[in-house]
């Protein structure tokens, strides 16, 4: 199936204005229709009013109406039910969390690697008589396009069904009875299903160059804003990549990553069900709590129950 990008999300926060303005700091370059652009991947980012934060719609990049015509019948075969299609286009609603997600023809992202920064290591000179590239850079950080999103669901194993069943994102790796590594591209994940005592999007995740960026852009974050941290600077065990999680207004995370895993040959990769003690860390500072279990869940939980009331 020709799945090959996350192409965007909409996301509900109760005060628009503030998020976009973050998440502008961060990188994102705003649009005047409400949109938010990485400098790669285009329009990938929409903040629209709701009462609550929330992830409103999933957007995924198909080859042709072949694939989409594959993605209706899959999703009928298992009885969801399918809410638009057209020959680039079809839709349809997780039932456990309420995300509409779209499967759109559209075309391939091709990326220009940026140049390799040349690391010295014992016996092997990459870089001689030069400073690191890293530290002599002074342009703003920009994120290259969107990575993956992350959803809590009350459901896990039903979600997950959903989107790997219904819509044929491949799963790369699991921690056991708790969440799904799934994608839609050659990214080890573009989206990951976690369970939860709530639906709610926990973070966002965007691509920057290497751990340098990572550093820069997180540091210019926090530099009139010491509150916005959360996580960082580590190394993820699922996945590899580099990361630092920073928290905007309305309260989701969000990460600049770099060095992901990258599965371009499916036979070659061997997904594994993996333990608690390696769903997150591989070195860095332990997650605080208020990571693994958003100081707002409780608020979160009485005002999504408001909302459906």
């Amino acid at each position: 199936m020709g799945l090959h990008n996350l192409n965007s999300l909409t996301v509900g926060v109760p005060e628009v204005e503030a998020v976009r303005g973050y998440y502008e700091d961060f990188g994102l370059t705003g649009e005047d229709d409400g949109w938010l652009s990485t400098t790669d991947g285009g329009r990938q980012l929409r903040l629209v009013p709701a009462p609550y934060r929330q992830l409103l719609r999933i957007e995924i990049g198909v080859d042709d109406f072949d694939d989409i015509g594959r993605i209706a019948g899959r999703l009928r075969r298992f009885d969801f039910a399918v809410s638009q299609m057209t020959d680039e286009v079809v839709t349809a609603v997780e039932p456990v969390t309420g995300v509409r997600v779209t499967a759109k023809v559209t075309r391939r992202l091709i990326q220009r690697p940026a140049p390799e920064a040349g690391y010295n290591q014992p016996g092997l000179v990459r870089r001689p008589e030069a400073r690191a590239p890293g530290i002599l850079r002074e342009s703003a950080v920009r994120p290259r396009r969107l990575g993956h999103v992350v959803i809590g669901s009350t459901d896990q194993a039903a979600s997950q069904h959903f989107f790997t069943d219904g819509f044929g994102l491949k799963v790369s790796d699991e921690v056991r009875d708790a969440a799904a590594f799934l994608r839609c591209s050659t990214d080890h994940h573009n989206v990951l299903v976690t369970r939860a005592p709530v639906n709610y999007l926990h973070h966002t995740s965007w691509q920057v160059d290497d751990v340098d960026e990572i550093g820069r852009g997180a540091m210019a974050m926090l530099q009139d804003h010491p509150e916005r941290h959360a996580w960082g600077l580590g190394r993820h065990f699922i996945g590899s990549n580099f990361f630092w999680y920073l928290r905007d207004p309305a309260g989701t995370f969000s990460e600049y990553y770099s060095d992901l895993d990258c599965i371009i040959d499916d036979s070659l990769w061997s997904p594994r069900v993996w333990e608690d003690d390696k769903a997150l860390l591989s070195w860095g500072p332990p997650p605080p709590p208020s990571f693994v279990d958003p100081e707002d869940l409780a608020a979160h939980m009485t005002g999504a129950h408001s909302a459906a009331g």
